[in-house]
């Protein structure tokens, strides 16, 4: 379920910054090329969280 909410967080994310970005120098929004960096931030995030070590909470 983690996974489901970070692709749909990092697409949401992904979108809302690339459609500011092209905004903002004036071109032309292209939902492919965001939805994919999102995708990719995906899987970078899941491997990540798998490949870190948890903090164990020593008193």
């Amino acid at each position: 379920m983690r996974y489901i909410w970070t692709l749909i967080w990092s697409l949401l994310l992904s979108n809302m910054i690339f459609y500011v970005l092209v905004s903002m120098q004036g071109g032309t929004f292209d939902f492919v090329k965001a939805s994919i960096f999102g995708v990719i931030f995906t899987v970078v995030i899941s491997v990540l969280g798998e490949l870190l070590p948890a903090q164990s909470e020593e008193i």
